[in-house]
């Protein structure tokens, strides 16, 4: 999102839209993918975003805002990344999809630097937001069902947005080229806003261009979209030749020829469309910020529009179903938390060749209760699953986990491996986490985790 919300005004000039044949996408093979107009999940159930912005690239240490827009009552996230063109890189992709996956959220991860290629002199091309992807594969493979990949932020500017058809049917192709089965999420031109309507006359170039049938368009709606004709009028265009699309980003009238916020709320919900406003926080144009300094219990007017209005993310979000058979992790912030204090004693590892290991963190704690998150670490081998287990020597108890399956007897714990978590490449993690009580003292326990 350039920041950037001045009207174009009557320079733009309408062009009609193309009459094009729809083709009916294929459904994908695994994961989230499309189906018709709709993105579906990998049991053929709906799924319609309901979220919200995060810009994690520029915030790393933000973490806790997962799980603050989970408790708001989101289903998706989409998390700003970099490529190290312009920002990043980064290479925290399996931390982040493991946080989106602990507070059961979709995980809509995207390349920033590509913002306004064309008319931006620092913005990196299509072709090299690709590279990055493939040099972050490693994290992505195996999460189709949790996370789309949107392969550039609003990657043309306003200068030759024609470029933007051969850029994006090109990328899309090299991705599918190096064997990515994710559900994938490409930007319009025009910062976004295609308001010369190079995406909506080329859409069905687009969808033809992906082998597996398996792409959304995503429009940003910022002051281009100041008026409920001009939302209206792109959304039928799409309805009406049956293609898939989300609204990626959009901001809020707070003045006179902004965007119209209620419109497209209310727009999306009518026609069970995905949107992702624009952001949570940290604006350098702070009247963006959903909340302050990030901080849940102050809400902007922004964030309470959006997450407690008419057709707002609380009164229309839907877990994604992918989520029902995991035990849910913490739904409202703790109160009064204080500041993160961190455990890591080490497991020894057991299993031989197959051998893991498991680090125990604090990551938030309370009066009376505390979250806590494992990190599971495969050895030189790769494992098929994995049991850690610990004792508690302070009288402490899980009250509920997510991304593994605790049991407790006494102060005794077992945590085993979910189905889409226990299969590890050498060397690789995965992270589950849980919530607790205490009473006194909340010492850390040594865990022991052996592997299958």
């Amino acid at each position: 999102m350039k920041r950037r919300f001045a009207a174009f005004g009557a320079v733009l000039l309408a062009v009609a839209a193309s009459v094009l044949l729809f083709v009916r996408p294929a459904d994908a093979a695994v994961g989230l993918h499309i189906s018709g107009r709709n993105i579906v999940e990998a049991n053929g159930q709906t799924f319609v975003m309901r979220g919200v912005n995060h810009p994690h690239v520029w915030f790393t240490s933000q973490t806790r805002a997962f799980a603050d827009i989970k408790a708001l009552g989101a289903n998706t996230v989409r998390v700003v990344l970099g490529s190290g063109k312009r920002w990043g890189p980064s290479t925290d992709v399996g931390q982040v999809i493991s946080l989106c996956k602990q507070n059961r959220l979709i995980c809509v991860l995207e390349v920033h630097d590509t913002t306004g290629y064309g008319e931006e002199g620092a913005a990196a091309s299509l072709d090299e937001a690709v590279d990055y992807w493939i040099s972050q594969k490693s994290a992505l493979v195996g999460q189709e069902n949790f996370v789309v990949i949107n392969i550039g932020n609003e990657p043309i500017g306003n200068t030759n947005a024609g470029q933007w058809t051969a850029a994006t049917t090109s990328a899309i192709a090299r991705m599918r080229g190096n064997g990515f089965q994710h559900l994938l999420m490409v930007d319009a031109p025009n910062w976004g806003q295609d308001w010369q309507y190079v995406m909506r006359d080329n859409a069905q170039t687009i969808l033809d261009a992906d082998t597996q049938r398996n792409t959304v368009l995503s429009i940003h709606m910022y002051a281009v979209f100041n008026t409920a004709a001009s939302i209206t009028d792109y959304l039928d265009r799409f309805r009406s030749n049956g293609w898939p699309l989300v609204i990626g980003e959009f901001g809020w009238r707070f003045n006179s020829g902004e965007v119209d916020h209620d419109t497209i709320l209310s727009e999306a919900n009518a026609r069970g469309l995905g949107y992702l406003g624009w952001s949570w926080s940290g604006n350098t144009d702070p009247i963006l910020d959903m909340a302050t300094s990030f901080d849940p219990n102050q809400l902007t007017t922004w964030g309470e529009r959006i997450f407690n209005g008419a057709n707002g993310i609380r009164a229309t979000a839907r877990q994604a179903t992918v989520y029902d058979s995991v035990t849910p992790g913490p739904t409202t912030p703790p109160v009064t938390p204080t500041t993160t204090r961190p455990v890591t004693p080490t497991a020894t590892p057991t299993g031989g060749s197959r051998a893991c290991t498991a680090t125990y963190a604090v990551t938030g704690q309370w009066t009376g209760g505390f979250q806590g998150d494992v990190r599971v670490t495969a050895g030189g081998s790769a494992v098929s699953g994995w049991t850690v287990t610990w004792t508690f020597a302070d009288g402490q108890r899980v009250s509920q986990a997510w991304n593994a399956t605790v049991t407790s007897s006494g102060s005794n714990v077992t945590a085993r491996n979910v189905s889409y978590n226990g299969n590890l490449a050498a060397g690789a993690s995965t992270t589950f986490g849980f919530l607790g009580s205490w009473n006194g003292t909340n010492s850390a326990p040594t865990v022991s985790c052996t592997a299958n």
